[in-house]
């Protein structure tokens, strides 16, 4: 397997994890985020331990892709793959914020004593995140990744076309969810978002199955018989 071909796949499951993660993370957080009575309920603060869990991981792959991704972005510009790989990060520091957040948050509903001001705080603090990170961050470094899949041809242009049309989709939703036009979670925030989970889903499928395309920049592997050849 050609050292390309590993990026491909290790990019590809990466964006899979992910998706997984992200997904795992809000499923478990909802029972935590949701109480409105400031306790815990039984075992509410172990899925939301679990769920802390699942977004360590997903900042550690958000920021892995960005960093498997530049060495073949980069043959396409330097300064775009850089953007991307540093967006990435940015992404990745603003979901673990928010992380930070539901851990207070923890800390504060398993005593006798909450303070409501505090814990509705430390509430909008993780959603600001969780709108500036998956959201609006999320956004920008698709169209930024999709323009460069686009351009040159790393995988079919329809792939490509799906975050050209998501990232900027998914930015709008954030700003409507800033302006109280619909809440984070909610039909229209779902509709907005599926365009960017099928560009991260068909990316990392196409990926993992069939590698970057022709136009990757990629040197064409070396035979056996290339290096004989060389030395004669």
């Amino acid at each position: 397997m050609s050292p390309d071909r590993r990026t491909a796949v290790a990019v590809g499951s990466l964006f899979l994890l992910t998706e997984a993660a992200a997904i795992a993370g809000a499923v478990l957080y909802r029972p935590l985020l949701g109480a409105a009575d400031g306790r815990l309920a039984q075992g509410a603060d172990t899925g939301a331990l679990l769920g802390v869990v699942c977004e360590v991981v997903l900042v550690a792959a958000v920021a892995g892709t960005g960093a498997a991704l530049f060495p073949v972005l980069r043959r396409h510009g330097e300064g775009l793959a850089l953007g991307y790989a540093f967006g990435r990060l940015l992404e990745a520091a603003i979901i673990a914020f928010g992380i930070v957040a539901v851990l207070a948050l923890v800390t504060l509903r398993r005593g006798t004593g909450t303070a409501e001001g505090a814990d509705a705080a430390l509430v909008a603090v993780h959603d600001w995140a969780f709108l500036l990170g998956p959201n609006i961050a999320l956004g920008l470094n698709t169209v930024l990744l999709a323009h460069l899949a686009y351009r040159a041809r790393l995988v079919p242009r329809f792939v490509a076309v799906l975050g050209l049309v998501g990232g900027p989709l998914i930015c709008t939703s954030a700003v409507a969810v800033m302006f109280g036009a619909w809440a984070q979670l909610s039909v229209a925030g779902s509709i907005c978002a599926l365009p960017v989970c099928a560009w991260e889903l068909g990316l990392a499928g196409w990926l993992i199955v069939r590698g970057f395309g022709p136009g990757s920049g990629a040197s064409p592997r070396r035979t056996r018989s290339d290096e004989l050849n060389e030395t004669a």
